[in-house]
């Protein structure tokens, strides 16, 4: 249910379920956003390391014209030294709180129904990160007719913890909360949205980094069947191309020692006295504590048994997978592995150890030994690309159709920095944000973007990323990517496709990855 506001024609009240929102005209009056609207309540006290909870009513218009406060974390420093502070975290004085549990929603304002919606997971390693950056803006996407919705959720410590005596007192939802949260986020949204002019049953999910591991997490957990029709990940599909763990998810036993350590150190006797601790002390407590064990080692996803029945870079061998459309990719630059080794007799012993007795035929599979440099370059791996083509390759094994678009942004990006393509710089192309960002953008950057936001609004709309661009007109094809027709779009000056490189390492390392994972 919607009004239009006094002497104009655009939307900017709905009722939710909880009450009356009232939004503001985006930069372009045509839209409406809504900022900091509640899905559940805020995790404060009692509520703190529990599942999300319903939110209570209001009464009057809640005015959604502000961002709320971001989740807890780290506090951003706002260092122009610093690649992503100057790229978006320059705010160090943006609120930060527990009371954080919000959504914030852009909507096309001129009375339309049944729109596609798309449901945005922020990245930051499942550490940092919020709905709030620049770059997040679902502005120019909504102009296409999509009504764009971008998610607070808990991270670090105030997400992730998991202790015995939380598992003790909600079996069902011992840990995983900034996981939760999103699935509450979403399922939000599906009762919601058709207030805002969007269709609950043409949903699409997506994220960037620990915000596409998000959405694989999402994708393997079986309530979630029809909660939305297809995902995105956008730099966060990993596999490991040579044997060794990401350690980006634990068990629950190791996690839940990690957080009876963690209560030791922090000098509480049980979880009672932790959920009365200061939000900020505990901030920086967590904060000291991972400065000893490592960024990300502490707090972060784990494989609980109940949401997470395995890890979600292994989400494409999960049986109960839901069989969606899946967009994914990532850019050139970022997440290159390859063995920690200077010469050939560091290989080799690598090899044995690696491979045991098929050592040699992972030797083989090289064409020049005689440099340090010659080694790195040949063993080469983009653990993202390996990834996929796993997923792929796997998908072709078991019969499975859902198909898969694969795309790898390599654009050229100014700057006095010079920083390539790297981690995340692709989130500036497919929102359309260019004229955001402080780097001297031209206007074949802009044509790039313009025409990425097409190609993904297209997938949001059918699953599909082919079809007519914003003007009309028909876009080059994106070949589906498949084991036997491994082709992907590549973003550089212009979009086109291209079959990836073949070699025997990477059918190699495939063989072995699979056999090791099933």
């Amino acid at each position: 249910m919607w009004e239009r506001l006094k002497g104009g024609n655009m939307i900017r009240r709905v009722q939710t379920e909880n009450g009356w929102v009232k939004g503001l005209p985006a930069a372009d009056p045509r839209i409406t956003s809504y900022k900091g609207i509640p899905y559940a309540a805020p995790p404060v006290g009692e509520l703190r390391w529990r599942a999300p909870q319903p939110c209570e009513d209001w009464t009057g218009d809640l005015e959604a014209y502000n961002f709320s406060a971001i989740p807890m974390q780290a506090p951003i420093s706002a260092d122009p030294k610093n690649l992503y502070d100057r790229e978006w975290h320059v705010d160090k004085d943006i609120p930060m709180g527990e009371d954080c549990l919000t959504l914030n929603i852009w909507a096309p304002a001129d009375g339309r129904d049944h729109l596609p919606v798309f449901v945005w997971y922020f990245g930051g390693g499942l550490q940092v990160g919020y709905s709030a950056e620049m770059e997040f803006d679902g502005e120019r996407i909504a102009r296409r007719g999509i009504v764009v919705v971008t998610v607070n959720y808990r991270v670090n410590v105030f997400g992730f913890l998991c202790h015995p005596e939380l598992t003790r007192e909600a079996p069902e939802a011992p840990t995983n909360f900034g996981f939760l949260d999103q699935q509450a986020a979403t399922r939000w949204v599906k009762r919601n949205i058709a207030a805002f002019g969007g269709d609950p049953d043409n949903i699409t999910i997506g994220g960037q980094s620990a915000g596409g591991m998000s959405v694989a997490a999402q994708l393997t957990h079986p309530g979630n069947r029809g909660l939305f029709r297809r995902a995105i990940i956008q730099s966060g599909a990993f596999a490991p191309p040579y044997p060794f763990e990401f350690g980006l998810s634990h068990d629950l036993k190791t996690a839940e020692q990690k957080g009876l350590d963690f209560f030791a150190f922090l000098g509480v006797r049980n979880l009672e006295e932790a959920r009365r601790m200061d939000a900020f002390e505990l901030r920086d407590r967590a904060l000291a504590w991972e400065a000893v064990h490592g960024w990300g080692k502490t707090f972060g996803e784990v494989t609980d048994g109940v949401f997470s029945h395995r890890n979600s870079q292994e989400w494409f061998l999960d049986p109960c997978r839901l069989d969606v459309p899946v967009l994914l990719g990532h850019t050139g630059s970022e997440f290159l592995q390859s063995p920690d080794v200077g010469n050939v007799s560091a290989l080799k012993e690598f090899a044995v150890k690696a491979f045991g007795g098929q050592a040699e035929a992972f030797l083989a599979c090289f064409s020049d030994l005689g440099s340090p440099e010659a080694i790195a370059r040949e063993s080469r791996v983009n653990s993202i690309e390996f990834g996929i083509r796993a997923a792929a390759k796997h998908q072709a094994e078991c019969g499975d159709p859902a198909p898969l678009y694969y795309y790898l942004f390599d654009a050229e990006i100014p700057g006095w920095d010079s920083p390539g393509t790297f981690h995340s710089v692709d989130l500036w192309f497919f929102f359309e944000t260019l004229a955001k960002c402080w780097r001297p953008f031209k206007g074949k950057h802009y044509d790039l973007a313009r025409k990425m936001c097409d190609y993904w609004c297209n997938f949001i709309r059918t699953g599909d990323p082919n079809g007519a661009d914003s003007q009309g007109e028909e876009l080059p094809e994106w070949p589906e990517f498949k084991d036997s027709a491994p082709w992907r779009m590549r973003f550089g000056e212009v979009p086109g496709p291209e079959q990836c490189p073949e070699n025997k390492r990477m059918a190699f390392l495939l063989t072995r990855y699979l056999e090791s994972v099933r």
